[in-house]
């Protein structure tokens, strides 16, 4: 194993180590004090399968049989989700042909950031997760499932849905994606386009037939945002079959797999407590995940969730852990925006298990994992495919790339590094993806103009304000102030002026997420304005240096000058749309460096994030 992975997860587990052994204990003592389906009264019981046909209830009464449960994030306004209106019917009847029974436990929120994007309802984003996470454990909460499936994909969803999960890390869990979408127009067409109009020189049909021929059909979008970074993670963690997460929504592969998930939740080693979740998710696996969504350029919104993953398994993840993995781990792949490809490229050049194979001969991953097959990485780094007698096998290894312009081996990568770095100064710490950005434009020193909302900016952009050398400040942006909305509206503004010459930035304690670009932008920056950080202390015209390579972000201004300002007062919280709904979330999140989280944040916790 390489040395810097090996030292990573080492010390994961020593300063992890009373944190973990409490969550493990809880896992214990849950199934030993609350086992599934045998504390309940027979009116318990009654109530939880009325609506059942006669011989189902007798296998849930009967207490052998397996009963697995289904949380679900389908609706059929959003393209990824739509396809899931299937597969409960599906799970129940795969079920039923091996001798158990499944139920919908619960169905989750699912919205979109594509829908949301410069909208109010993205004030609600991040708070989705924790939502989602809690709507998972209601679910769960009548302790009638064995083991449960996940149907969900995009990307608060997937995370909110395994932080419920782990909450139940005493049983078996399996996550299923929808895949896919078919390639629409190019991405870099979509993203031309979009800047064109900030610019004026496309209209709003112009701007819509685009959009409408980039997303067109059932299934995830195509780029290589949060939502398919999600499938990247939970295939490399061992929750989701290998080879699952990209195929179409409709191959013919999809129902078998659907039943080989069934078939792993209720063997007999999984109803003995064999491979749950807290087995699953260790501290390996999730080095294991920062490896993989390293190598592939994957979306900056994991280092919130995946910290906030680990913290509900009793596990410290740190920013730190993330960069010093990113030091090592090459880039492998150049899937949109980091590259031109989308993501159907990326698994027809050998996709995961292509991936999974170089990650693992250089000695990148973690081998003493389990996951949904058993233990180790094996069946991980072949592709499935169906036997002569109908069964899914993982047979074929994928030991060449189909389009190295796509996806590279461990030995030729694109870049060294992973491309994700940490960054800290006297404004905070910050995190930046540079795996789009190139090379002459991560390091910018220049003055700063500030902005509180992204309409501001918009403006300045029009009115011609921004075209020079300048660092974008946008503040009070961050999980306490207005929920941490996604900032992708300013893309093509900051990515205009900076095709016209100038040396531009965006330093923002707000999000940009899967489709960071190639504008150098020092995100999630910790603490935020609302919370006393710095950047409640910038003044239009202060310089300030960003520098990705050394891994720092200042602002050069006199001592003495800088401690006799006063922050800034912040903008009043909006209340339209729901939004005064999540006001206890607002006052009582986490700070970014901790996941964003309103989930067990102590006083000390408060303070470091």
């Amino acid at each position: 194993m390489h040395p810097v992975v090996e030292q990573v997860t080492n010390s994961l587990r020593q300063r992890s180590k009373p944190s973990r052994d409490a969550y493990l204990d809880r896992c214990a003592r849950t199934r030993d004090e609350n086992p599934p389906k045998l504390r309940l009264s027979c009116g318990n019981m009654a109530h939880g399968y009325a609506a059942c046909g006669e011989d189902e209830k007798e296998l849930i009464g009967g207490m052998v049989a397996a009963n697995l449960g289904i949380i679900s994030s389908y609706n059929d306004m959003l393209s990824a989700h739509q396809p899931l209106a299937d597969y409960p019917a599906m799970i129940k009847r795969i079920a039923r042909e091996l001798g158990g029974t499944a139920q919908v436990a619960s169905g989750v929120p699912a919205m979109c950031d594509g829908v949301t994007q410069g909208q109010p309802g993205m004030d609600l984003s991040l708070f989705s997760r924790d939502v989602v996470a809690m709507s998972t454990a209601i679910g769960l909460s009548h302790n009638l499932f064995d083991g449960v499936i996940y149907l969900g994909i995009c990307d608060k969803i997937v995370p909110g849905m395994l932080i419920g999960a782990l909450q139940f890390g005493h049983l078996p869990a399996a996550f299923i994606g929808s895949g896919p979408m078919a390639s629409g127009i190019p991405n870099k067409t979509k993203a031309d386009v979009r800047q064109q109009y900030a610019e004026g020189k496309a209209d709003r049909a112009q701007l819509l037939a685009v959009e409408s021929a980039s997303y067109h059909s059932p299934g995830t979008c195509t780029f290589y945002g949060t939502a398919n970074s999600n499938q990247v993670l939970m295939e490399i963690l061992g929750v989701q079959l290998p080879g699952s997460s990209f195929l179409h929504p409709n191959d013919p592969l999809r129902p078998m797999l659907v039943q080989r998930t069934v078939q792993a939740l209720m063997s007999s080693e999984a109803r003995a407590g064999q491979g749950s979740l807290s087995e699953v998710l260790t501290e390996a696996s999730l080095v294991n995940a920062v490896v993989g969504l390293l190598a592939t350029g994957g979306s900056t919104n994991h280092t919130l969730h995946l910290v906030a993953i680990a913290r509900t398994a009793g596990i410290d993840l740190t920013w730190q852990d993330m960069d010093k993995l990113s030091s090592v781990v090459p880039l492998l792949a150049r899937v949109y925006p980091n590259g031109s490809a989308d993501i159907n490229d990326f698994h027809n050049a050998g996709g995961m298990a292509f991936l999974t194979r170089e990650l693992r001969s250089g000695g990148l991953l973690n081998e003493d994992v389990v996951n949904l097959l058993g233990v180790g990485l094996d069946p991980y780094c072949h592709a499935p495919g169906i036997d002569r007698n109908g069964e899914v096998v993982w047979e074929d290894p994928i030991k060449t790339s189909a389009r190295e312009d796509v996806l590279r081996a461990v030995s030729n990568p694109f870049s060294p590094e992973g491309g994700l770095h940490s960054l800290s100064g006297n404004l905070g710490e910050s995190v930046i993806k540079v795996s789009a950005v190139a090379a002459e434009h991560r390091h910018i020193k220049a003055p700063c103009r500030i902005f509180h909302t992204q309409d501001a900016l918009k403006h300045a952009f029009e009115a011609g304000e921004l075209d020079r050398d300048v660092v974008a400040v946008v503040r009070f942006q961050g999980p306490a102030a207005n929920g941490m909305p996604e900032l992708h509206k300013m893309t093509p503004y900051l990515g205009s002026v900076q095709d016209k010459g100038y040396q531009v930035a965006l330093v923002t304690d707000g999000r940009m997420s899967g489709a960071s670009g190639k504008v150098p932008a020092a995100i999630h920056l910790t603490p935020e304005a609302l919370n006393g950080g710095p950047i409640a202390l910038l003044q239009d015209g202060d310089v300030v240096e960003l520098d990705a390579d050394s891994g720092t972000l200042s602002v050069h201004v006199e001592t003495a000058e800088w401690q006799a300002r006063t922050p800034v007062t912040a903008p009043p919280a909006e209340d339209t749309l729901g939004r005064s709904l999540f006001g206890v979330f607002r006052s009582n999140a986490s700070g970014a460096m901790l996941g964003a989280s309103v989930f067990e944040p102590s006083v000390e916790d408060r303070s470091r994030g």
